[in-house]
């Protein structure tokens, strides 16, 4: 009897198909004797990890790597990140030796264990931690090991990993960086624990450039290291005689948690719900400027919060003067008074700091804070001394023997550990002595009110020179500017009470008021604690009230009485720029044809200021929060206290005192104090770009590379995906050809050389004119990737992290 063929079912075929699949798929252990290809996985027991072959991002390699089922995008260990296989033909197996291999195409071996045991009946097992380990295939499982990944990570941590060293092997649990999001192999930067001394984390760059650094363990914790792990984590630390290693629990079955080192250096607690499809970045070091190390040079001190951020230790004062006016303080600080041992040096006792590198040091666990201080004493070349365990009241000796590098002020109080700083006699009677205090204070009061007068009788000269020279009371150009009473304006603003406080600057408070008549204003105060003054007070006055243009803020008149500097402005009811456009919230109410009106609108103001006004005015302080939108979002641009009056021969100007908010400074400005009309198209440009991405400069973070939102520009540009950085909420209002020539003109404008950058005119005409050609822009001034090693990139690196910090001085006369 003839069988009957069963006609060829598609839907039976894919059944059969995905039945064959699992079944490779459910197993979690590879047995000698079997192998894995491409497209075949292991799968831990609690379906929490898969094992197999995968080629990352576009690459088109092929890689043996772990990862969680539920992210496979989340691979979190690669075993032939250095060595990949370059078609799909990949194996892993077992060799002859007992080891587990991946044969390429032509069965050579790629990647091995290398276990230096050998086993008779091997079997590997992806477990469900994540740990691939290979052991004798018995029935009693003991849970020795022979080999297992965990003791090679890759660049992702995971709860059971150990980061540290085996003292008595010398072996190290480290991690390394992929080279980038598409390429696994070896990276640019390792996180590890350096064990010199007393142990603490660090982030080397190319092995050997040190840029991030906690403080070393003080026996209760690492100083200066991000603490507030939650009921999400518990971490514990080992140390003593025969491993130093570091590793986490997690506390939460439905949280899962990991810390990496990305390809930018950057190590990260990574947090997601088991529910959930993303990734939430719970903690990033280098997280703030401070992180960074050896920020603020020798002998100094880096505080967060605090304006200038870099300030040096007592008794110590900038190496370089110049160049930390510039904000660039890497050359550290020196002493005042230089140490003469025979003179009896003394110690100042510091708080609430992280203990600096340990580079030239001497550590003794056995000795007491008194017998450590007469050590130091004893020997000249000590310049400080702290307990090396804080625990019990404080045990050890730790004495360093040169500068002090790497040190920052943090505020938590739990645990504080002192540092005691050697300074000469002399310099510490100036800073403890009471008497030299009280002179100090009566030489600092008599300065101060000295300087008062000196003020008042310069502003009274220069009051009454200035309406002479300006015609504020000429008869030939009379310039209409009201005054107005202190009383006026303290009943229009309610008496300046909180509730109609509408912001803050440099100046001053600003208010929402209503004269008598009905009309809204906007009244800005200058604070008496202004790092603004009289001087920028004048200069608004008499600036702005003599230009007129749609697209500046109107100057409704000011006040003048006693103590009292006030300007009174047109009320603009949609506030600044930046309220909108950095709001993701607001950000959807600014539709494509708004957004680009307000461009327009800033060119016109902007051209109307270099080239068709009476005089030619350079802003210096052009940025979104001095761009006003009034109740029809015409942009009106603001603030003029910073402005400088060219001449009509003069191009450029230069000045050693800088003032404008970095971000929005073009390049020859920030670092060289040259300033020109297109110091401002540079700021022009910054707003621009900001416009179209609602995205800060100073800020702006992106998970491919540390460029900042100029950088990010360019690269989007040059790969011809220009429109990549439209804020989403323009996604349904755009018009793809003026967008793509706004970023065009904003890279115009944004370039390095002054030079290269066009005329406000040219920029109106390329604008407002679809036909127009546009040349092909150059690369931006401060395209570079932040780094914390040159002194250009010291400045441009705060742009990760501070908004809208405003340096001021008194400027030149004008």
């Amino acid at each position: 009897m003839a069988l009957e063929k069963v006609p060829y079912s598609p839907f039976f075929y894919s059944v059969y198909v995905m039945l064959m699949l699992n079944s490779v798929i459910a197993s979690d252990t590879l047995s000698l004797g079997q192998s894995i290809k491409y497209g075949e996985r292991l799968v831990s027991s609690g379906q929490s990890f898969e094992l197999g072959f995968f080629s990352p991002g576009n690459s088109k390699y092929r890689y043996l790597g772990i990862w969680y089922k539920v992210s496979p995008d989340r691979v979190v260990w690669v075993a032939n990140g250095n060595n990949p296989l370059t078609d799909s033909n990949g194996v892993l197996t077992f060799s002859d030796e007992r080891n587990l291999v991946v044969l390429n195409r032509s069965k050579g071996i790629i990647w091995s264990s290398n276990s230096s045991r050998v086993l008779r009946n091997p079997v590997a097992q992806l477990l469900d931690s994540g740990n691939l380990v290979v052991s004798e295939n018995t029935s009693s499982h003991s849970g020795e090991f022979s080999w297992q990944s965990f003791d090679y990570p890759t660049d992702t941590l995971l709860a059971g990993m150990r980061m540290g060293w085996s003292l008595k092997t010398g072996f190290q649990w480290h991690l390394t960086s992929w080279k980038s999001t598409d390429d696994p192999s070896s990276g640019d930067y390792t996180y590890r624990i350096n064990v010199n001394g007393l142990p603490q984390f660090e982030t080397l760059k190319r092995g050997s450039t040190k840029t991030y650094q906690t403080g070393p363990w003080n026996g209760i914790r690492f100083m200066g290291a991000p603490t507030p792990l939650g009921t999400v984590l518990k971490r514990s630390f080992v140390c003593n005689e025969t491993d130093v290693y570091s590793e986490f629990e997690s506390s939460r079955y439905d949280i899962i948690t990991i810390f990496t080192l990305n390809p930018f250096g950057l190590f990260q607690r990574l947090q997601r719900e088991k529910e959930s499809s993303t990734w939430d970045v719970i903690i990033s070091n280098p997280g703030d400027p401070c992180d960074y190390y050896g920020q603020c040079g020798a002998n100094s001190v880096c505080k967060s919060n605090k304006d200038p951020r870099c300030q040096c230790l007592q008794g110590f004062v900038p190496k370089s003067q110049d160049e930390w006016q510039l904000f660039n303080s890497t050359s550290g600080c020196t002493r005042k008074a230089q140490l003469n041992c025979s003179q009896e040096p003394g110690f100042l006792k510091l708080s609430m700091l992280n203990l600096p590198n340990l580079i030239d040091f001497w550590v003794n666990k056995s000795m007491s804070l008194a017998e450590c201080k007469v050590e130091c004493l004893k020997n000249c070349s000590c310049t400080a001394y702290a307990n090396s365990d804080v625990r019990g009241g404080g045990s050890g000796c730790l004495m360093w023997f040169s500068d002090l590098i790497d040190i920052r002020e943090f505020e938590q109080d739990d645990y504080i550990q002192n540092i005691y700083i050697k300074l000469s006699a002399s310099e510490l009677d100036s800073i403890k002595s009471p008497a030299n205090k009280k002179k100090l204070l009566t030489v600092t009061v008599a300065s101060v009110i000295s300087g008062l007068l000196i003020a008042s009788i310069a502003l009274s000269i220069m009051w009454k020179s200035r309406k002479k020279r300006r015609g504020l009371q000429s008869k030939k150009e009379d310039i209409d500017l009201p005054l107005f009473d202190f009383s006026t304006i303290a009943v229009a603003t309610g008496h300046f009470s909180q509730t109609n406080m509408i912001g803050a600057g440099g100046f001053g408070s600003v208010y929402k008021g209503n004269l008598s008549m009905g009309q809204e204003i906007a009244v800005k105060r200058l604070s008496k604690s202004s790092r603004q003054g009289l001087e920028e007070f004048m200069n608004e006055v008499l600036l702005i009230a003599r230009l007129q243009h749609r697209n500046l803020v109107g100057l409704l008149g000011c006040c003048i009485e006693g103590e009292e500097r006030m300007l009174v402005y047109e009320y603009m009811p949609n506030k600044s720029l930046d309220y909108f456009i950095f709001d993701d919230d607001k950000s959807f109410l600014l539709a494509w044809k708004s957004r680009f009106d307000i461009v327009l609108g800033i060119a016109r103001g902007l051209l109307y200021l270099h080239q068709d006004s009476k005089l030619q005015v350079i802003h210096r302080d052009l940025k979104t929060s001095n761009i006003l939108l009034d109740a029809d979002l015409n942009p009106k641009i603001s603030d003029f206290g910073l402005a400088r009056i060219f001449a009509g021969n003069e191009r450029e100007a230069r000045t050693k005192r800088i003032v404008g908010t970095y971000g929005y400074m073009s390049p020859e400005y920030a670092f060289d104090g040259k300033f020109s009309v297109k110091s401002d198209v540079f700021s022009l440009g910054v707003i621009l770009l900001e416009i179209l991405s609602s995205k800060r400069n100073r800020g702006f973070c992106h998970p491919d590379h540390q460029h900042n939102l100029l950088g990010h520009a360019w690269l989007l540009w040059s790969a011809g995906r220009s429109l990549e950085l439209l804020h989403e909420s323009l996604c349904d209002s755009f018009i793809a050809s003026q967008v793509e020539r706004c970023i065009h003109v904003g890279l115009l404008c944004v370039q390095k050389l002054p030079g290269d950058r066009p005329t406000m005119s040219s920029v109106v005409f390329m604008l407002a004119n679809e036909e127009a050609i546009l040349p092909q822009p150059k690369q931006p001034g401060f395209f570079m990737e932040r780094v914390p090693s040159s002194t250009e990139a010291s400045l441009i690196r705060e742009e990760l992290y501070t908004r809208n910090i405003v340096t001021i001085t008194m400027p030149e006369g004008r």
